[in-house]
């Protein structure tokens, strides 16, 4: 592809995204006007003569810049690890939950909602429980010496199956009356109740976990192409792969500790990314992370605004990401 279509559309796919973030500050219940919400921001930086209501500062720093922030980067952070997975793995159909970091997070919430943990408490103990599933995915692959990138996959598959029906029995003898619908609708995916000390907890692991899929951007391109012509060149494969299910694991761990489940993303947005600027790694992973962090933005502000009580953003995400995935196949299954 044509280096300077590639970087127009990343310029396009730029634009997009500071559209949808700023835009997504004015949308809600409480309208503010684009001039308003332009000097509230800037009278964090330069001194301006505040002429605007209280509120509009409480709603926009307190409700709505942590909420997208956190979308941004929930959207962006799952793209990335789905990119990378779908690299190291070469497998096109995977995605950030492939080795089990999704299911034991969902089962560290539900334990701590069906033990009325406190947010933070569930908060918690389910990025703990996410990365323990991966730990012990990672410890049963290792006693698999045929081909250890399968027993990976075959091993995450099965803790992945273990969580799910732990967090199904939890469910079967929760209180149907309270603590059941909290486990469900937490299990669904929302960012409602997201605030600044929720952004605070899960935004470092989340960045922590895109910066160094980003530097190894190039290393996870030579993984495409095979295990025997990365070595040749002198990449670690085993290193590199180690380095890449650790950063997803905190993004994804992360991401869902504070969230709950959001799908699809991590599995669609990659390949909507490789459409549109090819391959490349390099330009593949930019792209995730740009068109991820704008798509969960817009479905976010969908989720709170078309209906009176707020839809799980997870309803929404497979509501667009199935039927996408399914044009996809059609147009494209060969090449999949």
């Amino acid at each position: 592809m044509e280096k300077r279509r590639v970087r127009m559309r990343l310029t396009a796919m730029t634009v997009l995204f500071v559209i949808c973030f700023f835009g997504s500050f004015m949308l809600g219940r409480y309208p503010i006007e684009p001039w308003t919400l332009i000097r509230v921001l800037a009278s964090r930086v330069i001194p301006v003569t505040p002429d605007w209501p209280s509120q509009v500062e409480t709603v926009l720093f307190n409700v709505r810049l942590p909420r997208v922030l956190m979308a941004a980067l929930i959207g962006a952070g799952l793209s990335a690890a789905g990119a990378a997975y779908q690299g190291i793995f070469k497998n096109p159909m995977v995605s950030p939950d492939v080795l089990g970091a999704s299911s034991g997070a969902g089962f560290g919430a539900a334990l701590g909602l069906f033990f009325s943990f406190s947010y933070q408490g569930v908060s918690f103990l389910a990025f703990i429980s996410g990365l323990s599933a991966v730990a012990v995915v990672c410890l049963i692959s290792g006693r698999v010496k045929y081909n250890q990138t399968l027993g990976l996959v075959l091993a995450g598959m099965m803790v992945s199956s273990l969580f799910t029906a732990a967090v199904s029995f939890l469910k079967l003898v929760a209180d149907p009356n309270n603590t059941l619908p909290v486990i469900t609708y937490w299990l669904m995916g929302s960012l409602a109740s997201i605030r600044p000390k929720d952004l605070a907890f899960a935004a470092p692991w989340i960045i922590g976990g895109i910066i160094p899929i980003c530097l190894m951007r190039w290393k996870i391109n030579v993984l495409t192409l095979g295990e025997e012509e990365a070595r040749c060149i002198g990449v670690n494969t085993g290193a590199v792969r180690l380095a890449v299910v650790l950063c997803a694991t905190l993004i994804t761990s992360a991401a869902v500790s504070v969230s709950g489940l959001i799908g699809w993303v991590g599995l669609v947005i990659p390949h909507f990314a490789r459409m549109l600027v090819g391959s490349d790694y390099r330009k593949m992973l930019p792209a995730s992370l740009l068109l991820g962090a704008s798509f969960l933005v817009v479905v976010d502000n969908f989720a709170r605004l078309l209906a009176t009580s707020e839809i799980p953003i997870g309803i929404l995400t497979a509501f667009v990401g199935a039927p996408f995935f399914l044009w996809l196949i059609l147009r494209e299954g060969n090449k999949l």
